[in-house]
């Protein structure tokens, strides 16, 4: 009895072999049953070097536009280069007729987000935005707890991405010049804002603090967001690389419960190691379970230990790949990336005027 066959799985270039491609994209992309790494972009000849060691037979490119002058031999284009060739190499791969992921921020604005998703509607053309930390342990436990009704109505959501760097490194993340789009703003902040908007919808109303504290450090390293949320839930969101004690991950307040987890998900750190997703992928040790309760300090033993569902990054490029096949919704939309950087925009301005400013105005 002959079964139905099983289809050639879609070739994927990725334009960018650093933190991001090399990290997460590439690794991410080979693992996912149904995609096919075939090239990557890197004129560095050492990255090159490196990708051929990791992945036999890959095609290795020195340039966007050679990848593109192959585009028919392609169905995805990744694009994990620096943030401020993010539009420029997104318009021209779906121009090229393919196609496209990229990473986060998708843009410095969100008229140029609204401007590529109507680029990519108009030709019928996927476009998603690499939003991987919906896949955290920690962010899909909380959405768990909420939607199970543990925590009551939620009042208030605090989330932080919190580093001990007091020492800049370098590099256009933490360039001075606004064309980079570099900073912790649009850095964890991106992260921030989309778990938030994800979790409790629309914000109208945000205030924000955004300082330079390290010497040397040309670019925003700690930042303070507050979002009033359309349904009522206020959203406290820190990114902060000079954090000599770590707040909790995440500690969020209802009317029944609240909810505190420390630590981070283990996923970028097994990434970083070379590790690839298999069985036990995403897990923590008991130890590191979050605390639900009330009235009580989770620091003292008080709440009761939650199990922290396994993280789970390789589900984004699996979804990317169903939507590839069945023309479907991919697991972030652009216009998704758009409401978010509005929330970044108006953050921007908030910081630099020292008033609260309403989303879109």
């Amino acid at each position: 009895m002959n079964g139905t066959p099983t289809p050639a799985p879609l070739r994927v270039g990725i334009v960018g072999y650093g933190l991001a491609g090399s990290v997460f994209h590439a690794p991410l992309v080979a693992a996912t049953d149904g995609l096919a790494l075939d090239t990557v972009v890197t004129g560095n000849p050492e990255r090159a070097a490196q990708a051929r060691e990791r992945y036999a037979g890959i095609n290795v490119a020195a340039s966007a536009e050679e990848l593109l002058g192959r585009a028919g031999e392609l169905d995805l284009v990744v694009v994990a280069s620096p943030n401020k060739t993010h539009v420029p190499l997104a318009r021209a791969a779906l121009e090229a007729g393919l196609p496209v992921v990229v990473d986060k921020p998708v843009a410095g604005t969100a008229a140029e987000a609204e401007e590529l998703d109507k680029l990519a509607a108009g030709r019928g053309l996927m476009l998603s935005v690499f939003q991987n930390r919906r896949w955290d342990n920690d962010f899909l436990t909380l959405r768990k707890l909420i939607a199970d009704g543990a925590l009551g109505d939620v009042q208030r959501f605090e989330s932080r991405f919190e580093r001990w760097r007091p020492q800049p490194k370098g590099g256009w993340r933490e360039s001075g010049d606004p064309a980079e789009i570099g900073g912790l703003l649009y850095d964890l902040g991106s992260h921030l804002v989309d778990q938030a908007l994800t979790l409790f919808g629309p914000a109208t109303h945000v205030y924000a603090e955004s300082d330079v504290r390290r010497p040397g450090a040309q670019t925003d390293d700690d930042t303070f967001l507050a979002l009033t949320h359309a349904g009522g839930v206020r959203s406290h969101l820190w990114a902060s690389a000079t954090t000599a004690q770590l707040g909790p991950r995440f500690r969020v307040l209802g009317s029944r419960a609240g909810y505190v987890k420390y630590g981070l998900d283990p996923q970028e750190a097994a990434l970083r190691e070379g590790q690839v997703p298999g069985d036990g992928w995403g897990t923590e040790p008991e130890s590191f379970r979050g605390r639900l309760g009330a009235g009580e300090s989770p620091l003292t033993g008080g709440g009761d230990p939650v199990p922290t569902l396994p993280g789970d990054y390789p589900a984004y490029y699996a979804a990317v790949e169903r939507a590839l096949r069945t023309g479907g919704v991919p697991p972030v939309t652009a216009g998704e990336a758009a409401a978010a950087l509005r929330v970044l925009e108006a953050a921007r301005v908030s910081a630099a005027e020292g008033r609260t400013v309403e989303v879109g105005a």
